[in-house]
């Protein structure tokens, strides 16, 4: 084994281990024997007494040798007491009583006491003392006192302050505190007379008085100090661990240590109790000094010259204690107003081009800021120069207009030491003692200390210099400015600076630490009387970060001078230099732009802060001093008593533990109320995110903000009343004209206080003396915290004057009031009045059940019960407010979601819901895209069943903060989620409402809307496509129901889509497939009751209604592609009675020249309505279909799901699938679930004249339904297709009903399930035969269904998927079996479906309502992902009549599935069945279609490409139009072609809107002249109205008998042109029939632009190769323009040639000839003229 080498570490760690352990026995030996413990101090000529060692008070010890490292000589040496310890911090050596002075002869005088103190004979610590001292106290007011300590013999140095002055005169009276001298040795207490409280007593340790050397301690009486400076302080309240701070001003960097920095200012304050009394401590001296800190706490001064000259102050608050200071010292100067404004700075900036670049793109981001001037460094030494100042910056002036003076390196500071020649070695420079200052040589980076100034010498008066400076400043901009305040700007510092000049913090670091240090340093300025002050924000020195400066920003827009500044060399970071769309601009412009909107808010409190000495930036403990954990908060503050503000201090996180104190507390943004007091919270601060807090019981004035303060001042006002708990508030308002000097003492402003109690806002103003400011009004009022609606704002400017004010909303979602458009101008009174009720509308159902609510139901339910008054629909028992069934025990945030854990609040739960709750929910939030987010809740402990509906969701999250439209917040008492739109801050979901609940079989959650315009959910007709809010409740249960109204009905599709009054929208889909209903309240609200599953919400943010449609589309799947030959018009009948009824109807059709793609038979074709049958009357079917699809036709065949299975001879279908077990069976059995639906028995003769019902009985057989979840089905269902079309009759599209499915027997053939808790759950939704049960008409709930992962699920789950899970594999089956695309009709739909089929609008009805019902169930399944859709043209059921049958062809010819079908038994329909005059007026109709089909395949193709509509509501293209909002009368296809049918009997006149566009009326290519109006259109009997928009490009084909026909003909354009003579269109083609072209690419795109004369196409793909279908035949241009056209080239194939054309001037119409010419759309072309 080789022999291990140490290293070079590892050897110096153990030498260093060694010593350690050497020292350590040293030191126990040491301690152990007690040597040299010393009790008499035997060896001093001047003996003192050790305490003994069990009672040595370590903590009290005061240090004896501060100047060295101690040694017993050295102690000895001084009299001292040498008693080593094991903590190296603690003094060895310290002060007994042998040190100090005795009082003689103490007595009063007119203002106090007065005390000849004689020095303790004793040895001297730094030579020199002063032997006979003079101690004087002065009770300057009742609660400050002042006591100096000076040389009666020799005038010593005293701080030429120009504020503070001598008092003279009778003492105070009625002081609030006792002052006691202690002869013996001498010390002095202030004590606080109330409760008998030491606040100062120097009996701690001995007064040590020597001319270059002061020292004086004190014992304080409790722990809570804060104050001295300058430093940085990394905790605002001191840490009092023997803790050494020099004050001395230095140009030093700030940074993590106690070196002294620029300014000198001893004043700290202490805080006793929870009482909130309070002391302050000012020692008036400008020697260099240090202060020691220790625990106890004692207090420690160590000065090197001059006097003490202590003023003590005392308060019952800490903010009265800074108040009675700054009135000693001068309060602050009145700010201008401009100069609270941001503000930008760099040093060195390289020329004024680039000053110029920096204000260039910060004006491009809309940062607002203020832009300081050019900045200008005399060189002060002086004060007697101050004329000589004053001059030289009026000089400078008229050079450089500046607006202020920034007065730097006036600590003052050099570059050198002293001076070029070095300094004298004397007294001053370098003194027996030095305090611990940097570098501990008091001329490092400054002046000789022996130098001289007209106040003495830099050695006393160094300290000053910054003061003097800022003195002899203001002076000069007195005559720079004359009567303006302008601003003054310094970096070192005094007591009393504040009077003349703002201060920032220094040459910081790019750091996070010095960003949260910071906030110390700025709430210290605060109490040293400099409210104006700030820290550089984002650093000067070093490179920052985009995080670092991002959250700097977002705090330095709080600070109160917030300026962005940093030093040469490093990389540049004003706001705009990260990008106009950066993140850290965005959120700069945010909060500079709260900023300024509370500049008269910050204004306000800083003429408080000149007038009383109050705080701007503000410690907690000064409002909320009986909070003892208030007083250790320095990472949050306040801004006056009523703005909280909680910036990021860390890297790399987006929580903060924030304490909340004892107030209510509302968020500034929102408005909401949060549920926070007097705790901790994880407050969650997103990357864009500070956190602001507005306090109840507080008004605050505000003003419409702007880029600078000179424009945001001219603009209105407003008020922010944040009420307390008991409805109150108050606040007050300072106005002037922002920059005169002396407004305030010459009575030149405005003040108003405000009051709020009793729904009564009182404005009051009490001063009005500035003319020029009531220009201004007060225009809004937003008021925080109501607690019941407000219906009602009166206002007048007293009582007797008060009028109804309509213009007010009332956001029931945070309880906040918004008025606007008030218009009382400032130096008025008013008054606002407002009413609070509980209103209707905030009424949640709390019994929804079947049956009758009665008031003894209700209190039994535990819900409160109160009848409605008039005709509202409102529920008589409902919520109480505070239920809250949910406790929130734990939030986790992360950058792509939330997860949450509620808890049954059993404590709460008397309300008793239907079914048993849930105890343990989990949420979860993912942020999908920055456009789409889900939020899901479910049982935390046990898996329930989700819909198994594959969706298009990303596997990880890709959003990111910064782009995310969204925020997301999960609230609690009550729970609830919320969700807003980042851009408008607009809810869009709030669900923290009442009666949530989370039960076996009964899942409720309710959410406010952000307006009145909801639009989807379904299927069930409802009389507009906008729905009505007004208490009503809907229904989703799939079930073979013909439409009615509120009668649910086929399809299942649980999202809708929403308008926000910001005119933006969003789409939320519940994926949920258990029978639901849903109530709308016009609150407005909407409420889900759901009986299995979960909830899984997503939510989709637009912003517009096209985009959000898109985006649940990506989500579901884009729609199906259509077989060309599909778009063309169809013919069906139930009824036909064989072969040769459909032949004649073929026959007349082509006949009569009607364009007709699609023949139908209906179940009639079969034999006995059994599926792959062809029954005897149609035997020779299979014969005529083959003849017409030679012919160009297209057909299509029937197929229901339900399977005979009573069948006597070989049935392959029932047979095959029995092998396969394909059929829906009971759970854990083998056994079938039986129905009837349409088959009927063999071997029966029928009746026709039977009713349904009669028939089921007589002769429907018994079915089964094939579980189409399964794989094994899906096998089976395309065998039996494949077979059929192969072995039977030829098909091109398969129409697949009765899928919801559909039966015609209560779930089974005895109309009796097993399971009755699943049939007749405990809570029923509002369904059709609500009282039926669940199976009515359909299968038992209870049977079981597979999945195919092959996990087992209850039908009571997947009901509603039934006819969902069918059409994907028909669609499959379909392609597999002809090869081509084909279509597919589905009945019953589910979100996704329209990725496999379209639908039919069902078995609706021959009447005018249904026709007009057709548009809104159109529009709807365009919402929901089916395109393909649309009505039986002239209904289902009954005789249809000649004019409506002539409106309803008219609309059909523009359904996107355009069929005309009926019922048996009632009359024909179809074109050709009612006259000639019919049969032209559809043929003319339908070749308006026909022309059309290329546009409208286009549309088809964009859709199943990229989502959205093709029928389209005229408010997805004109959506800032709210006049298109309820409009569904009219519709559009895709953006460009706008229908406006008749749909009332008898009308030869139909008004429609016209949208704000150019339109063109189809049929004549003229411009219409009509915008953004109603207008009446003619509409004779033969004609609907269709229009042509402007700027589009509509590819068109001449018509033909059928699409095989019409695909060979002329291709057209219609070029609409728009009022800058543009347009633009695209045309899709390809072969019209194969799978998956656009996939394959093989298609052609081709899209066409129109440039003023110029039309041109770009070929964008060509993979279609049939050129022949694309030759360019005609050019149709509309708005031309009126100019001649005198000729037309085409540029084609390499040559340019002259083209016929027509033209009519007048009309602005132009028609180009080209079928002579051989031009095809896949080649460039160029058309232009001239």
């Amino acid at each position: 084994m080789a022999k291990k080498k140490f290293s070079g570490l590892e050897i110096s760690l153990i030498v260093l281990f060694i010593i350690v352990t050497i020292i350590a026995i040293a030191l126990v030996v040491v301690l152990a024997t007690k040597v040299p413990a010393v009790e008499e101090l035997q060896s001093s000529s001047h003996p003192g007494k050790c305490p003994t060692e069990p009672n040595d008070p370590i903590n009290e010890r005061i240090n004896c040798i501060p100047d060295q490292t101690p040694t017993q000589a050295k102690c000895e040496e001084r009299g001292c007491c040498w008693r080593p310890w094991n903590n190296s911090i603690i003094p060895w050596c310290f002060f007994v009583n042998n040190h100090g002075y005795n009082a003689e002869a103490v007595t009063t005088k007119d203002t106090g006491l007065e005390a000849r103190l004689n020095r303790i004979p004793s040895p001297t610590l730094f030579g020199d003392d002063i032997n006979s001292v003079l101690l004087t106290t002065q009770s300057q007011t009742s609660n400050r006192l002042r006591f100096k300590i000076t040389d009666p013999n020799n005038k010593r140095y005293e701080v030429p302050h120009q504020f503070v002055k001598d008092v003279t005169g009778i003492p105070a009276a009625d002081t609030l505190y006792d002052v006691q001298v202690t002869e013996k040795p001498f010390s002095i207490k202030v004590i606080r007379k109330s409760n008998n409280r030491v606040l100062f007593d120097t009996s701690i340790g001995p007064l040590v008085y020597s001319n270059q050397y002061l020292q004086i301690s004190a014992k304080l009486p409790s722990d809570y100090i804060y104050g001295f400076g300058e430093h940085i302080h990394k905790r605002f309240r001191h840490d009092l661990y023997w803790k050494t701070w020099p004050i001395f001003t230095r140009d030093e960097l700030p940074g993590d240590n106690n070196h002294n920095l620029y300014g000198h200012q001893t004043f700290f304050m202490g805080i006793e109790d929870n009482s909130g009394k309070s002391y302050g401590v000012f020692l008036m001296n400008s020697n260099a000094m240090e202060v020691f800190i220790q625990p106890t706490p004692i207090v420690t001064y160590r000065v090197i010259g001059g006097i003490l000259d202590f003023y003590i102050f005392l308060g019952d608050t800490p903010a009265e204690v800074v108040q009675q200071y700054q009135e000693l010292i001068g309060r602050p100067a009145m700010p201008a107003y401009w100069s609270l404004g941001f503000q930008l700075s760099r040093w060195n900036y390289k020329s004024l081009d680039a000053v110029k670049e920096v204000v260039r793109r910060n004006r491009e981001a809309r940062i607002p800021y203020v832009w300081p001037g050019l900045t200008v460094y005399p060189d002060f030494t002086n004060p007697k120069t101050s004329e000589w100042w004053a001059n030289e910056c009026s000089l400078f002036h008229q050079q450089v207009q500046y607006d202020g003076l920034w007065i730097d390196m006036n600590e003052v500071s050099s570059f050198i030491q002293g001076s070029l020649k070095g300094c004298s070695v004397n007294e001053m420079n370098y003194p027996p003692f030095t305090p611990g200052i940097l570098d501990k040589l008091l001329y490092s980076k400054t002046l000789c200390m022996d130098a001289v100034q007209y106040w003495g010498k830099q050695y006393d008066v160094h300290s000053l210099y910054g003061y003097s400076m800022a003195i002899a400043t203001e002076k000069a901009v007195e005559k720079v400015f004359p009567n303006k305040r302008s601003f003054i700007l310094t970096r070192s510092t005094f007591a009393g600076s504040g009077k003349h000049a703002a201060h920032w913090l220094g040459d910081n670091t790019a750091s996070w630490e010095q960003m949260e240090w910071s906030i110390t340093g700025m709430l210290e300025f605060g109490l040293f009387g400099m409210p104006l002050v700030g820290a550089d924000i984002c650093g000067f020195v070093a490179d920052t970060t985009e995080e670092l400066c991002r959250r700097w920003m977002q705090l330095g827009a709080f600070y109160p001078f917030s300026r962005n500044h940093n030093a040469d060399g490093y990389a540049e970071q004003d706001p705009a230099f990260f990008g106009q769309d950066s993140l850290l601009v965005k959120t700069s412009r945010h909060y500079l732009t709260i900023r300024y909107t509370l500049l008269p808010f910050l204004y306000t409190l800083f003429y408080k802060a000149h007038m009383f000495g109050e705080t701007v930036a503000r410690p907690f403990l000064h409002e909320f001093y009986e909070d003892p954990n208030s007083w250790i908060e320095d990472t949050q503050f306040l801004w006056g008593p009523a703005l909280l503000i909680t910036p990021v201090l860390k890297q790399g996180t987006e929580y903060v533990s924030a304490y909340i104190p004892d107030a209510t507390w509302y968020d500034y943004e929102t408005g909401e109320k949060k549920p926070w007091r007097k705790q901790r919270v994880n407050m969650y601060l997103p990357a864009d995110k500070i956190g602001l807090h507005l306090r109840g019981g507080y008004i605050i004035p505000t003003q419409e903000p702007d880029v600078t303060t000179t424009a945001s001042r001219k603009n209105p006002l407003g008020l922010i009343v944040a009420l307390d708990e008991n409805q109150t508030a108050k606040g007050d308002f300072f106005w002037d004209d922002g920059e005169t000097n002396g407004t305030i003492e010459n009575g030149s402003y405005i003040f108003y206080t405000f009051s709020v109690s009793n729904n009564i806002l009182v404005v009051n103003c009490t001063h009005s003396s500035y003319s020029e400011g009531t220009a201004l009004a007060f225009k809004t009022i937003k008021i925080l915290g109501l607690t019941d609606t407000v219906t009602e704002v009166r206002t007048g400017e007293n009582d007797q004057q008060m009028a109804d004010h309509l213009a007010f909303t009332f956001d029931a979602s945070n309880n906040v009031l918004s008025i606007t458009d008030l218009n009382f101008n400032l130096g008025k009174s008013f008054i606002v009045r407002w009413n609070q009720i509980f209103s209707d509308n905030e009424r949640f159902g709390c019994y929804p059940d079947a049956g009758m609510a009665t008031e003894n139901l209700c209190v039994q339910r535990g819900c409160i019960w109160k009848e409605v008054s008039g005709l509202s629909g409102a529920p008589e028992c409902y919520f109480p407010k505070d239920h809250n069934p949910y406790l929130l025990t734990s939030t986790q945030f992360s950058p792509t979601g939330i997860t949450a854990e509620l808890q049954l609040n059993t404590a709460g739960a008397r309300i008793r819901l239907p079914s048993n709750p849930i105890s343990n929910l989990r949420v979860e939030v993912k942020y999908h895209k920055n456009d789409m987010l889900q939020f899901k809740i479910y049982d935390a402990d046990h898996k329930r069943y989700e819909v198994p509906v594959p969706l298009n969701i990303p596997e990880t999250p890709t959003s990111s903060y910064e782009n995310r439209l969204y925020d997301v917040e999960i609230k609690e008492n009550p729970f609830g989620i919320q969700v807003r739109r980042r851009s408008s801050g607009r809810l869009i979901w709030d669900s923290r409402l009442p009666g949530f609940a989370f039960n076996d079989q009964f899942i409720q959650i309710s959410s406010r809307l952000p307006s009145q315009y909801l639009y989807g959910f379904g299927e069930a007709e409802h009389t507009a496509f906008k729905r009505d809010l007004n208490w009503h409740t809907w229904g989703m249960f799939t079930r073979d129901q013909p439409p009615g109204y509120k009668l649910n009905s086929y399809g299942f599709h649980p999202y809708y889509m929403a308008l926000e009054d910001e005119g933006n929208a969003h789409g939320v889909l519940l994926l949920n497939s258990n029978g639901m209903d849903v109530t709308f309240q016009p609150t407005p609200a909407l409420t889900y009751r759901i009986i299995g599953g979960i909830l899984d919400f997503y939510m989709f943010l637009g912003p517009t209604p096209e985009v959000a449609t898109r985006q649940y589309h990506e989500v579901i799947g884009y729609p199906v592609m259509p077989a060309y030959w599909s778009l063309g018009f169809q013919l069906c009948r139930y009824g036909y009675r064989n072969t040769s009824e459909i032949e004649q109807l073929y026959e007349a059709m082509v006949a009569a020249k009607i364009p007709y793609d699609v023949q139908y038979t209906d179940i009639n074709y079969m034999e006995r309505q059994l599926d792959f049958t062809i029954g005897e009357r149609f035997k020779d079917l299979p014969q005529f279909v083959e003849r017409i699809r030679n012919e160009g036709m297209k057909y299509i065949i029937i197929l229901d799901p339900a399977i005979s299975g009573n069948e006597t001879k070989p049935y392959p279908a029932f047979d095959r699938g029995i092998q396969k077990d394909v059929f829906v069976k009971w759970p854990n059995t083998n056994d079938i679930c039986w129905a009837k639906v349409w088959p009927d028995l063999p071997n029966i003769e029928i009746n026709e004249s039977l009713t349904e019902d009669e028939a089921v009985n007589a002769s429907r057989a018994h079915v089964a339904f094939p579980d189409f979840f399964k794989n094994v089905t899906a096998e089976w269902w395309a065998t039996e297709i494949f077979e059929f079309y192969n072995e039977k009759m030829k098909f091109d599209g398969l129409w697949i009903d009765m899928n919801e499915p559909s039966s015609f027997v209560n779930g089974t053939v005895t109309n009796r399930c097993r399971n009755d808790t699943l049939n007749y759950p405990p809570y029923f939704p509002e369904l059709t035969k609500r009282t039926e049960g669940l199976h009515f008409r359909t299968m038992c709930m209870e049977t079981e269904q597979i999945l195919s992962d092959g996990s087992s699920v209850l039908h009571y789950d997947v009901h509603n998927l039934y006819g969902w899970s069918q059409v994907k594999p028909t669609l499959d089956a379909l392609r597999k079996t002809t090869g081509l695309r084909g279509i597919v009709i589905s009945r019953s739909t589910y979100p996704t479906a329209g990725r496999w089929g379209g639908h039919w609008l069902g078995d609706n009805y021959a009447n005018w309502a249904n026709l007009e019902n057709s548009l809104i169930g159109m529009l709807e399944f365009n919402l929901f992902g089916i395109p393909y859709v649309g009505a039986d043209i002239c209904g289902f059921f009954n005789d249809s009549e000649y004019h409506l049958c002539t409106r309803w062809m008219q609309v059909g010819a523009f359904y996107p599935y355009s069929r005309n079908h009926n019922i048996q038994f009632t009359r024909r329909q179809d074109p050709v069945s009612w006259n000639e005059t019919f049969a032209e007026m559809s043929r003319n109709v339908l070749e308006i279609r026909y022309t059309l089909l290329p546009y409208f395949y286009t549309q088809m193709h964009e859709a199943h490409v990229h989502g959205g509509t093709v029928i389209r509501p005229l408010m997805h293209e004109f959506f800032d139009d709210r006049g298109t909002w309820e409009i569904y009368e009219q519709f559009l296809w895709g953006p460009a072609f706008m229908v406006t049918p008749v749909i009332e009997p008898y009308r030869t006149s139909v008004t429609g809107y016209v949208p704000n566009a150019r339109w063109f009326d189809y049929y004549t290519g003229e411009d219409i002249k009509v915008r953004g109006q109603k207008q009446t259109f003619a509409a004779p009997f033969d004609k609907i109205n269709l229009h042509v928009r402007g700027g589009y490009i509509l590819p068109c084909q001449e018509p033909a008998q059928n699409t095989y026909l019409s695909r060979q003909n002329f291709m057209r354009l219609i070029v609409a042109a728009d009022d800058n003579q543009t347009a633009q269109g695209t045309l899709f083609w390809d072969d019209g029939e194969s799978i998956d072209t656009y996939e394959r690419d093989l298609y052609t795109l081709i899209q066409f632009n129109l440039n003023q004369k110029n039309l041109t196409n770009s070929i964008l793909k060509n993979g279609h190769t049939n050129k022949y279908e694309m030759i360019l035949g005609e050019v149709y241009v509309w708005g031309k323009g009126t100019t001649s056209v005198n000729e037309v080239n085409l540029t084609y194939g390499g040559n340019t040639l002259k083209t016929n054309f027509t033209q009519d001037a007048a009309k602005e119409i132009l028609i180009i000839d080209l079928k002579q010419m051989d031009v095809f759309l896949n080649e460039p072309i160029e058309i232009s003229w001239s």
